[in-house]
């Protein structure tokens, strides 16, 4: 099979695409032929070992001290099931499916997966590329919203980085829960988020949340332009700063604002389950939330998925297309 292959890190030209062995399923583990995969900033910063400071060295051990200890990169994919271990139950062969492998691997025309992991069966009025889209972001926005922050009905909430790939889910999935929702976008943005469900849009380009004299009940920040210093002027005296990204300086903050009580720092790292991913394909469904698409690659062109991805300017999601052959079969199936 083809997969985008690299070797060492570095720009992202040493991705390359390779021949390689196709996977075999293990007896808990399913077959999913790839329609669609995406670029992550996760991928490109494992590509090129671009970790935060202080996650440098934990980052750069967990990827590989002196090169990459997983060659395939790629968590998101949507395909369909075309083999199964002999325990499998959950699914069968012809089942379309997406989900997130967290060995990465998914930037390839097949992967295995075992039936338990965050892997759901994709609604039929949702297309490959959009199901592939929807993971990372969406598991991400999920968590951060719904466990971490526990947002309510009717509370405040702020979206900064609104338009990025966890921003597009941020909005629409604040909005699920209920809050009142501000986005905080550029110019060219401004229609899109508001199209999201956005209550209120604040062009950065022309005006600064941070100096207004409207409060939050919770400030997420989910592309790190922001931090608390400017935060607490428009958090209530309660309020919550959730940052995506995060350091040294975040984490002291938040166990002090723990400590002191008030307006407070929450740090966490979200985990990708099943029963979130479950839950994100009962709103495509419904079409309460949806995928919002920058742009799309052949696989033979993922360095260029990847420099995109890097410039941090995308809109939402970055797709890949591993069969575009297959994928317009799929479709009209």
């Amino acid at each position: 099979m083809k997969a985008a292959w690299y070797d060492r890190y570095g720009p992202a030209d040493v991705l390359e695409i390779r021949d390689v062995p196709r996977p075999e399923p293990k007896d808990d583990e399913i077959l999913v032929q790839i329609f669609a995969t995406s670029v992550t900033t996760a991928d490109w910063r494992f590509r090129a070992s671009k970790f935060p400071t202080i996650f440098w060295l934990a980052g750069r051990a967990m990827a590989g001290l002196f090169g990459p200890r997983k060659n395939v990169l790629g968590s998101e994919f949507a395909g369909r099931v075309v083999a199964r271990g002999k325990a499998v139950t959950r699914f069968k062969g012809g089942d379309e499916v997406f989900g997130f492998s967290t060995g990465l691997g998914a930037n390839a025309e097949y992967i295995s997966v075992s039936e338990d992991s965050p892997v759901v069966k994709k609604p039929a009025t949702v297309g490959y590329d959009e199901a592939a889209a929807t993971p990372f972001g969406g598991q991400s926005a999920l968590a951060f919203l719904r466990d971490f922050a526990q947002v309510q009905p009717s509370r405040k909430v702020l979206i900064a980085g609104a338009s990025g790939g966890v921003g597009v889910w941020a909005v629409q999935i604040a909005k699920h829960l209920g809050a009142e929702v501000s986005a905080v976008t550029s110019t060219r943005n401004v229609d899109l988020v508001r199209s999201l469900g956005a209550d209120h849009v604040i062009d950065y380009t022309k005006a600064d949340f941070a100096a207004s004299d409207e409060c939050y009940d919770l400030i997420f920040d989910t592309a790190g332009t922001t931090d608390f210093d400017q935060a607490k002027h428009v958090l209530k005296p309660n309020g919550v700063f959730l940052p995506l990204e995060f350091g040294g300086r975040e984490i002291g903050q938040a166990l002090l604002s723990k400590i002191t009580g008030g307006k407070r720092v929450i740090v966490g790292v979200s985990s990708d389950s099943r029963e979130m991913l479950e839950y994100l394909a009962g709103l495509l469904e419904t079409g309460e939330i949806r995928a919002v698409i920058d742009s799309q690659y052949p696989l033979e062109e993922i360095a260029d998925a990847h420099r995109r991805v890097e410039s941090r300017h995308k809109r939402g999601s970055v797709i890949v297309t591993i069969s575009p052959r297959a994928l317009e079969v799929a479709k009209a199936a």
